[in-house]
Parts: C-alpha cells; sequence; structure tokens
C-alpha cells in the first residue's frame, strides 16, 4: 500500500494542548491561599521623553542634519502594567485541556493515508506510550516557563496546578518553579514524584482514558509596585493609533484585566524539542515543523537536513522507513501541536 501511497492534500490536526488566556492579580506572598484578596491587574497609559538611540543612516549624511535628528527627543506613549505599592506577588492564572485522539486528522481528503497514518500513531503508543511528551509538557508547567519575562530575577516563584472535576479541584500539587530546570526539563528530588504523577494525569488525558482540565496558578514574588510583562498586541494598521506599545487585556473597559496570549501559553509548554542537531548548546526550543526560533531569526530544522517535520513524517507513513525514536517523539508532538500540513499546491 505505502508504495501507492500519497500525501494528503486536505490534512489538519486540531491541537491537543489547549490553555485558556493567562490573567494577572496583584496580592501579597503570604495570602497565597487565600482566593479572595488578588485583585486585577490594569494596563495604564504612560507618555515618556527618551532619546533617540536607533542605529541611523550616516554615510553622505548632512552632518548638521544628522545633529539634529539625535538632538531632538523621542515622544512616545506606551502601555505599562505593574504591581500596587502594596503588593509584592503577582499571581498568573489559566487552564488547561488535555485532549485524546492524537493522530486522528480533523481533515483528511485521503482514506489510504488515514488509515495508514491513524495505525502508525497507534503503533507509538502501544510500544512507548506518552510518558516522555508528558513529562515534558508537565516540566514545562512545574518550572514556570510560561510566566516569560516575569519569571525572570523573581525571588520566589510558586505554581500550584489543580486537576478539576465538576469545577473542584480533585488532585492538587505545587512546585518551587526555581528549583526545576529549563534546560533539561528535570526536578528535584523533593518534588519528582508530584511531577510523575501529573505527567502520568497528562498522559492519561491523551490517550483519552480521563477527562483532563488542570487549572495551574503561579504565584511570583517579585517586589511592590514593580513592573509586570503581559502579552504585547502585534498593530500590523500603524495609522490606527500613536502608541508604540500596546499591551493584551482581556475585558473591556474597568473589567479589563492585564493577559498573555494563549497562543504564547502554548509555545511555552511545547518548548519540549531537544531532539535537533544544537540541542545541546542551545536547549529545548518549542515544537515547530521547521524548529523555528523568531527570536533567534533561525530555523534549526532545516529540510535540507531531512529532519524537519515534513521529511520525516513521510519517511514514516510513505516510504515505512522508521525513524529514530527522538524524530518519533518530535513527529507526535507536532501532531499534538496541531496545524495545516496538507500537500496541496
Amino acid at each position: 500500500m505505502s508504495k501507492d501511497l500519497k500525501t494528503a492534500s486536505v490534512l489538519a490536526f486540531e491541537r491537543k494542548l489547549d490553555p485558556s488566556d493567562a490573567l494577572f492579580f496583584s496580592g501579597t506572598w503570604a495570602s497565597r491561599s487565600e482566593s479572595g484578596n488578588w485583585f486585577p491587574v490594569k494596563i495604564r497609559e504612560k507618555s515618556v521623553r527618551g532619546t533617540i538611540s536607533n542605529r541611523l543612516k550616516t554615510k553622505d549624511q548632512d552632518p548638521a542634519k544628522l545633529d539634529a535628528a539625535i538632538e531632538n527627543p523621542n515622544l512616545q506613549t506606551v502601555d505599562v502594567a505593574a504591581l500596587p505599592l502594596d503588593a509584592d506577588t503577582l499571581k498568573v492564572q489559566f487552564t488547561l485541556r488535555v485532549l485524546g485522539g492524537t493522530g486522528e486528522p480533523s481533515a483528511c481528503n485521503n482514506a489510504d493515508y488515514r488509515n495508514k497514518l491513524i495505525a502508525t500513531v497507534r503503533g507509538y503508543v502501544q510500544q512507548h506510550g506518552f510518558g516522555e511528551l508528558s513529562r515534558r509538557y508537565a516540566a514545562n508547567l512545574a518550572n514556570g516557563r510560561f510566566l516569560w519575562r516575569n519569571r525572570v530575577g523573581a525571588e520566589q516563584v510558586e505554581v500550584h496546578v489543580a486537576h478539576m472535576q465538576d469545577g473542584k479541584p480533585t488532585s492538587q500539587w505545587a512546585f518551587q518553579a526555581h528549583d526545576h530546570s529549563l534546560r533539561s526539563l528535570s526536578a528535584p528530588a523533593s518534588e519528582e514524584a508530584d511531577l510523575t504523577a501529573l505527567a502520568a494525569l497528562i498522559g492519561s488525558g491523551f490517550a483519552g482514558t480521563s477527562h483532563v482540565l488542570l487549572q495551574v496558578t503561579a504565584f511570583v514574588r517579585i517586589g511592590a509596585g514593580q513592573e509586570v510583562f503581559p502579552s504585547q498586541e502585534l498593530i500590523l494598521d500603524r495609522g490606527r493609533g500613536d502608541k508604540s506599545k500596546t499591551l493584551y487585556a482581556v475585558g473591556e473597559g474597568d473589567k479589563a484585566v492585564a493577559a498573555i496570549h494563549s497562543q504564547k501559553i502554548g509555545n511555552a509548554l511545547r518548548t519540549v524539542d531537544t531532539w535537533y542537531s544544537g540541542s545541546e548548546e542551545n536547549g529545548p526550543i518549542a515544537v515547530e515543523p521547521y524548529g523555528s526560533v523568531t527570536t533567534q531569526g533561525k530555523a534549526y530544522r532545516q529540510p535540507k537536513e531531512k529532519l524537519d517535520f515534513y521529511n520525516v513524517l513521510d519517511g514514516w507513513i510513505i516510504k515505512d522507513k522508521v525513524p529514530e525514536l527522538e524524530q518519533q517523539h518530535f513527529v507526535i508532538a507536532t501532531l499534538i501541536r496541531g496545524g495545516v500540513f496538507g500537500d496541496a499546491g
């Protein structure tokens, strides 16, 4: 069958790790067990008078005009978010659904390809299970990677993860994020058992044997009045406003709460790919078909190296060339990520 098998021109997968936006609240470190003493973090505007500091083209420029440009002030309006002066702790909270059906396309116009793909993924699950991937996702919850810049320089970071059923927590774990390694995705011995239990729960969600809804709450002790960092909005139409930085908030008016995009949370959780060339130096990157890291302007899984998602997947499904176990993990993690992977022109 594989000799005549072709990649489906329509092939799409739904994501199986489904986070919500992460909302920001302020309070005190001593109140982290009390639900009523936390207040939404608001976004406010600030107008600043800065200096010209960007790189200028100096070749063939009139020195007098260049001096005038540099000496002019750089006036700008920006959004900022900060803790109030009586609060030293940021609370970041979101929910995470873990869905079953990994490897089953949401859209596929080739029945033979669909059957071979599902059988291949089923064979992987029977042989290896979701243990390796689930542990890595659990590690990124425990280490607080999803906090991004808010994690940097914090005095203490505590992450609480609760398994929610009927609106109530049935199992709960607490992790000291600074004790976990961001590079090796490992846990200290004191929290190894909790991480293993959380990973097993996530694995059962992927397998479809239980309903998994997690509520993740991180407490970040950064200091009273300190600035916090929600997501920054990408404004494509620069003519719509004069603000040079717009921060993301959920809600309108007085009910608006500073937040991190669900896409950014998802990117942090799937930062588990250590199976690419150069991972020893660079550490884990987010699972992407070409290993793209936009902040570095680099793709670590170039097609010419035959380790990108499409080459490995086609070799596995079309050519019956079983890849190394590490690359099998990568393919399954990309299917968990979801996306449109058809061979349409």
